[in-house]
């Protein structure tokens, strides 16, 4: 059971590279797009971190605090890709370099929380 705790730990920071490493290749083409890949590496993040939520193997302690941060880190994540998708296909211009800017260091942050928190 531990064996598979570590694999779901593997694959909920894998979403989050995911999303940080669709981020630094758009930013590095200097196109400052958001993309599907963003998203899809954001819901491997969320349900990889809802799998991880739950106590399981029996008598984990689970650091409640550092779930909750986390949670709030994604839903906002999760919003200004939304925000910044809806525009793209509204206007078919680049997001607006704030809301790029937010999604990469939002997407750094989540992951630095979870490896040193």
């Amino acid at each position: 059971m531990e064996v598979l705790r570590d694999v779901v730990v593997l694959l909920h920071l894998v979403g989050f590279a995911v999303t940080f490493g669709a981020w630094v290749a758009e930013a590095a083409a200097r196109r400052f797009r958001t993309t599907r890949v963003m998203d899809y590496g954001l819901l491997l993040s969320l349900l990889t971190g809802l799998a991880l939520a739950a106590p399981w193997p029996a008598g984990i302690e689970l650091n409640y605090p550092k779930i909750g941060v986390k949670l709030v880190l994604l839903v906002v994540l999760g919003g200004l890709l939304g925000m910044g998708n809806a525009r793209q296909r509204r206007t078919g211009d680049a997001v607006p370099r704030p809301i790029f800017v937010g999604v990469g260091v939002l997407a750094f942050l989540a992951t630095a929380i979870a490896v040193l928190w």
